[in-house]
């Protein structure tokens, strides 16, 4: 409901004057211009001009990334610091939004708050957005007085974990898009290239190498069944988005498989501990009771195989168990996490273990897709090599042995 209300909503430039006499000018969300003129007046300012927003030829898009969020969270907490009200750096951060869409939902948000919603409120209702994690810090912040610094650890905590997100991003997606290129230049090899030179050796009248005839059976076999082949691999990989959007079960078992694989499981792991121990800092120097922590910090780790066991952790605190042996049950953790979080535990600071934790981690991450980077690079163009040098070879067999024979 609350996207609904986002969308419908339209962005209006109004001047006007306030009760002092001075020139003000901004931008409201609302359904008509009517609507616009009597909040204005409401908030003592009286209109002078009012028009909708047009939307620019380059206008930014209409999707909302976490890094939307994570700048917008700093945006915030950089206003706040530095004195300015709280509707007003809605207003200033807003209006120079260049993502149209990122715009109308910090707009929307100002007017919740102008209504006399507090911010955990306003916040709550775009869930898309902005999870329980979010929420929950910033009403602790509300309640302790304290906005302004939660929104900073907040902010905090959004550039850790996106830039967590884009390395494992990166370590994922580079090997896939080079080995795309690859198959795509293969493909096209066997479909317009290898035919030409099939034609060549039908006039030698002799024998082909055997490794030349497996590659022109190939093209043969790509020509005639491709269409088969594609409707396949389409239908393989939407019924793998599909199940792995929808099906529990599904992207359990394959965060689970993923943590087991060579090279890139040991990196994921990482990646759920570093998440787990920036989310526990950030959630327990808030003040949010342990309990009450894990479960958002649960939902944070990325991962299912970790959801699970933090969800497993949290009962097991409820009951009066220690989080360093509840830690230790769930077989996810390694020994030197388990007692930085001990001694955290027992010298009344795992505000900032945890955050040392999370440091170090985030740091071996880092190092371990640089590493892998760096690893991958000759591993792929030798792969790349042998596919596209393996064509080329194949096709020029039969005339290195026609030379020969000559």
């Amino acid at each position: 409901m609350a996207n609904t209300a986002v969308a419908s909503n339209t962005p209006f430039l109004w001047e006007g004057t306030d009760r002092n006499g001075k020139k003000v000018k901004g931008k409201s969300l609302a359904n008509d211009e009517a609507t616009v003129r009597s909040d204005l007046r409401r908030q003592g300012v009286v209109p002078t001009r009012i028009k909708k927003q047009s939307k620019g030829l380059f206008s930014g898009g209409g999707k909302i990334t976490s890094g939307d969020i994570s700048i917008f969270s700093r945006q915030l907490a950089t206003m706040l610091a530095a004195g300015i009200p709280l509707v007003q750096a809605f207003e200033i951060v807003g209006n120079g939004h260049e993502n149209a869409a990122m715009q109308k939902l910090i707009l929307s948000i100002k007017s919740d708050v102008e209504g006399g919603s507090s911010l955990a409120e306003a916040l709550s209702k775009q869930p898309l957005y902005f999870d329980d994690l979010f929420v929950n810090l910033v009403e602790s912040g509300e309640q302790a007085g304290a906005l302004e610094s939660l929104l900073d650890k907040i902010a905090t905590y959004k550039e850790k974990t996106e830039a967590i997100k884009k390395k494992i991003k990166k370590a994922l997606t580079y090997p896939g898009a080079v080995l795309a290129v690859a198959f795509v230049v293969t493909t096209i090899l066997l479909i317009f290239v290898i035919p030409a030179f099939e034609d060549l050796f039908q006039g030698f009248g002799a024998d082909l190498p055997t490794f030349t005839r497996m590659v022109i059976d190939l093209s043969a076999f790509v020509r005639t069944r491709g269409l088969i082949i594609v409707v396949i691999i389409v239908a393989a990989v939407t019924a793998f988005l599909y199940f792995k959007k929808r099906s529990r079960p599904f992207r359990h078992f394959l965060d689970r498989l993923m943590l087991k694989a060579p090279i890139i499981g040991p990196i994921l792991q990482k990646a759920s501990i570093a998440r787990y121990a920036r989310t526990l800092s950030t959630m327990f120097a808030a003040g949010v009771p342990l309990v009450e922590a894990l479960e958002s910090v649960a939902g944070a780790t990325g991962n299912i195989v970790y959801e699970i066991g933090v969800l497993e952790m949290r009962d097991e605190v409820a009951t009066g168990q220690r989080l360093q042996q509840s830690m230790e049950n769930t077989n996810l953790f390694p020994n030197m996490v388990i007692q930085m979080i001990a001694v955290g535990e027992e010298s009344g600071s795992l505000d900032e273990m945890s955050s040392k934790v999370a440091d170090f981690y985030e740091a071996d991450v880092d190092d371990a897709v640089d590493n892998l980077s760096s690893l991958l690079e000759p591993l792929i163009m030798a792969i790349l090599g042998v596919l596209v040098g393996g064509l080329v070879v194949a096709m020029y067999l039969p005339i290195f042995k026609l030379g020969a024979v000559v």
